[in-house]
This record gives C-alpha cells, structure tokens and sequence, in this order.
C-alpha cells in the first residue's frame, strides 16, 4: 500500500495528468486518464523505493497529509 503523498495535475502542456511524489526526489510519473497516471505513479513509487534499497540510500518515512495545505 502506498501511504505517500501524491500531487495530481492536469498539464496542457503534456497533454496528460501529472503525478509529483514531493518526498521522493524526483519521483514522477504520468497518463491519460487521472487512474492511469495514479497507477504509474504507484509502479514509479514501488521502483523508486526497490532501488533506494539496491543503492543503500536512505528512504524517507511517508508523512502524509501536509498541515499546509
């Protein structure tokens, strides 16, 4: 289960939804549809996580909701 926070936005830009992981370091992920970029976002998580364990890098504990948002 992923338990870390997740921005989702629309990009005119890109022309798909975004998915930012802000206590990832550069965990992004995107899709067509609001369900496929979650989705990736939490296969992008799982991989992000698998090689911060490979490379001995510490992993951020989730903190979940922002209280300033």
């Amino acid at each position: 289960m992923i338990k870390y926070e997740m921005i989702i936005y629309w990009s005119d830009t890109d022309n798909a939804y975004l998915v930012e992981v802000p206590e990832l370091a550069g965990c992004m992920a995107d899709g067509a549809t609001y369900q496929e970029a979650v989705k990736n976002a939490e296969q992008v998580i799982n991989e992000w996580l698998e090689m911060a364990t490979e490379l001995g890098r510490d992993i951020p504990e989730p903190k979940g909701r922002l209280l300033y948002a």
